[in-house]
């Protein structure tokens, strides 16, 4: 079997020398904070979750902890490890081995997320929404392969781009114990794979050195839809929904079973990305959501980092596999893609891509040969992933009574701790207490960076909810504990941003113990672990080229909730396992968002000034 083009030996890493990176000798590296700066935080962010006895219990804990000899010297021992110059970040491994390439559950739903895309009418068909979505992401790949895109920035201070080179040609591999990013030449792999019907085809973006035009993508896909319409072949997508560590053994049982079949995986691997041309025809959000998260599970490969997802009737999303870059690089990526396909002009300004070549090579489709063993470890992946996704409640709302120009300008509050307020007290509302919550505060201002926990529940947001459900409470009152809530949010969000969070500094001082010594008592006191349980997962991409967005919960008894703050309304995407045991349901849970929303708008309504109109 002959194939346009060859992976490349093993450790290829890109030139990051172009503007993409030209900013990264700014780039600090990431701080290790005191033990004087976090543990004060630490207890106050614990206080809202015990009784007064507990809290004393949990003060005395700590001030031993900061005194003790092992304290300090785990501190030492962290700021020696930051001060590695052959480190970009004391954090960096530690962090992508525990949280996302050690990780043995399967990434759908677990980890990986998806972004549901704004609607477009002019491209209801499959393929024509399909070649406008390639040829827009086309765009975003070269200017990430030749460098030549800005590197991100926050007002004056540029961000890390060391997470771009993971983007496209990339594929996470799986690994007994723990898996790898493997990274090929992209001059080398000028391809896509297409998925249809679970059978993935070799797309030549470029044959004969000239990219493929708009039409000329829509033909190719026309070929790959008519072909695998009409074609019985193995499934094997499915296999990279499993758990990790069984969809290592499935790959050398799938590699053993044809001579082809390792060509034929990294062949998949080491493509520009996945374009999954689904062949059901979503309404409703939910269901949008349900098919760009995860689909039937076979027609998709969930260890490449960027999945494209058209559907027959020419809506579209995103699948991102999540272990190598966060949501902030791949958001850039499909607004991109969005607005460049929403815009009237896009295809007209596409230069010479109106050209149709009557001799183009057709897709290669890529077949692998099975036998018992293969076909019987498939079945049984299947069944796993169709149980597991049984597992996932999923439930979207949009409230439409305001949107971030309100609530900021004439409101007065931060939009996104606004809403984490909206979150806290739709919980408290169905379940009646208040449960650690996360958001990830980004540190990409430093090398290597990724995300600090931001701890939402505070003492001031759980007095702010309980104000909110007091009916003897005054409003002024009301509104008085909304604002030091968000104040509170406001200033922990940026802290755990400037790297001065509690999370990940008690981490990296857990991980500095050496074999043998004993563990602090701190670190075996129960609210160390319960303070950091994620009862609520939350996430902030907000996107007018979104229509809704999300992934699952974190823990077995928590919701998972991605909310955007547009213009004029906030969305909201819940998920829970349907089978937790405290009585987590994503449907009523959207239900008190809403309610909450609107107790909030009747509440300010009543006391904020209205704007003064231009005379």
């Amino acid at each position: 079997m002959h194939f346009h083009s060859s992976p490349n030996s093993p450790g290829y890493k890109p030139a990051m020398s172009g503007k993409l990176y030209a900013k990264q000798d700014q780039v600090q590296k990431l701080p290790v904070p005191t033990l004087d700066q976090t543990l004060p935080k630490y207890l106050k962010s614990v206080q809202p979750l015990l009784s007064a006895a507990d809290y004393s219990k949990t003060v005395k804990t700590v001030e031993n902890f900061a005194n003790s000899s092992i304290g300090n010297q785990l501190q030492a021992r962290l700021e020696a490890r930051a001060a590695d110059p052959t480190k970009t970040s004391w954090l960096i491994d530690w962090w992508n081995d525990l949280a996302y390439l050690g990780y043995r559950d399967p990434v759908v739903p677990y980890v990986s997320y998806f972004y549901a895309h704004k609607n477009d009418k002019r491209y209801r068909s499959i393929t024509k929404r399909g070649a406008v979505v390639v040829a827009s992401a086309l765009q975003f790949w070269k200017s990430v392969v030749d460098e030549s895109i800005d590197p991100e920035m926050i007002k004056t201070t540029p961000l890390d781009s060391s997470s771009y080179q993971y983007m496209f040609n990339t594929c996470r591999i799986p690994r007994l114990g723990t898996d790898y990013p493997a990274q090929y030449d992209p001059k080398l792999n000028q391809k896509i794979t297409v998925a249809r019907n679970g059978i993935f085809y070799s797309l030549d973006i470029a044959p004969n050195g000239t990219q493929l035009s708009i039409p000329e993508i829509e033909s190719q896909l026309e070929k790959i839809i008519r072909d695998a319409d009409g074609r019985i072949a193995p499934k094997i997508g499915v296999f990279t929904g499993d758990y990790r560590d069984t969809w290592t053994k499935n790959r050398e049982l799938l590699i053993a079973a044809g001579p082809n079949n390792e060509a034929l995986l990294k062949e998949i691997e080491s493509s520009i990305m996945l374009l999954c041309l689904d062949n059901t025809s979503p309404v409703t959000q939910n269901d949008h959501n349900h098919g760009c998260w995860h689909g039937d599970g076979v027609n998709r490969f969930f260890d490449k980092p960027c999945q494209f997802i058209i559907f027959e009737n020419g809506k579209s999303g995103f699948l991102g596999e999540h272990s190598m870059m966060d949501g902030t690089p791949t958001c850039r990526l499909n607004e991109h893609v969005v607005a460049q396909t929403l815009s009237k002009t896009f295809e007209a300004e596409s230069g010479n891509m109106s050209q149709m070549r009557s001799n183009l090579p057709s897709p290669t489709p890529l077949i692998f040969e099975t036998n018992v063993q293969v076909l019987k470890a498939l079945e049984t992946s299947q069944k796993l992933f169709n149980y597991e996704i049984d597992r996932q409640h999923l439930f979207s709302t949009t409230f439409h009574g305001y949107g971030k120009q309100i609530i900021s300008k004439h409101y007065g509050f931060s939009p996104d701790a606004f809403t984490q307020m909206i979150i806290q007290h739709a919980y408290y509302k169905l379940h009646g207490r208040c449960v650690p919550t996360y958001e990830p505060a980004q540190t990409r201002k430093f090398m290597s960076g990724r995300t600090e926990a931001c701890r939402v529940l505070s003492t001031e947001s759980l007095d702010f909810v309980k104000a909110m459900e007091d009916p003897n409470c005054p409003d002024e009152e009301r509104i008085r504990l909304l604002k030091a809530a968000t104040q509170a949010h406001s200033k922990y969000l940026a802290d755990a941003g400037n790297g001065y969070g509690v999370d990940r500094h008690l981490l990296g001082l857990k991980l500095s113990l050496k074999d043998g010594e004993e563990m602090p008592e701190f670190f075996k006191d129960p609210v160390f672990g319960q303070s950091s349980t994620w009862m609520i997962s939350t996430s902030n991409i907000s996107s007018k080229y979104f229509l809704s967005w999300g992934w699952s919960e974190v823990v077995g008894d928590g919701y998972g909730v991605a909310y955007s703050i547009v213009d004029d309304n906030l969305s909201f995407n819940v998920t829970c396992a349907r089978d937790n045991k405290i009585g987590l349901d994503s449907e009523k849970f959207c239900q008190c968002l809403n309610d909450s929303a609107t107790e909030l708008r009747e509440l300010l309504a009543k006391t904020a000034l209205p704007t003064k109109p231009k005379l």
